[in-house]
């Protein structure tokens, strides 16, 4: 099994990402502004890494920290939920919004993200109450980080959906300080909004 993988990215479609190991490229599936978290600097890549197995496909799925590839587990576990759902919900939700709405039993909250109904919202309150533990993946505290990683989040969910980096960055800059206090399913639509 692949645990982690630090390397170049190659290519970058968005949700998908090939990199570079020593010259082997490992295409993985990845949740929304993974890759700018998971910069070191000097271009190159850190990622943990779940390896999905099932009888006609091995797929790889890339995470930031090892807090995010644990909550994606997590989710896993959780009946009727499948990796590409998981992925759904942590390109949308932070693990600290995720935990709060988990906590809350914000089961409106839940069904904003894409493929979340309202039974899906309800069985994620009920199998993830109490289990989801968030620590700190490292130095990455205080406002300005997360300020930083809900507007990376941001910025890759609207490129991913086709906007251009600079329409992406006006309708987030649009948001203002909202970024740092709304949740991502929020901001969201707001910045689709000012989009249309």
């Amino acid at each position: 099994m692949i645990g982690w993988l630090r390397g170049r990215v190659l290519r970058d479609d968005g949700g998908q990402a090939v990199v570079d190991v020593n010259g082997v490229g490992y295409e993985l599936s990845l949740p929304a502004g993974t890759l700018s978290r998971a910069s070191t600097g000097d271009g190159l890549v850190e990622l943990f890494v779940h390896t999905h197995v099932r009888e006609d496909a091995l797929d790889l799925f890339g995470f930031a920290g090892e807090t995010e590839r644990r909550v994606f587990r997590q989710l896993l576990a959780v009946p009727n939920v499948g990796p590409r759902t998981a992925l759904g919900v942590l390109s949308v939700l932070t693990v600290s919004d995720l935990a709060r709405a988990v906590a809350d039993a914000d089961h409106a909250g839940l069904s904003r993200v894409p493929g979340i109904g309202k039974k899906t919202a309800e069985r994620l309150v009920l199998e993830l109450k109490g289990k989801l533990v968030v620590e700190s993946d490292g130095p990455k505290t205080g406002p300005k980080a997360v300020s930083s990683d809900a507007r990376g989040r941001l910025l890759s969910a609207l490129t991913n959906m086709g906007y251009r980096p600079g329409e992406a960055e006006k309708a987030v800059s649009s948001l203002g300080d909202e970024v740092d206090t709304k949740p991502m399913g929020d901001l969201l639509k707001q910045a689709l909004a000012s989009l249309h």
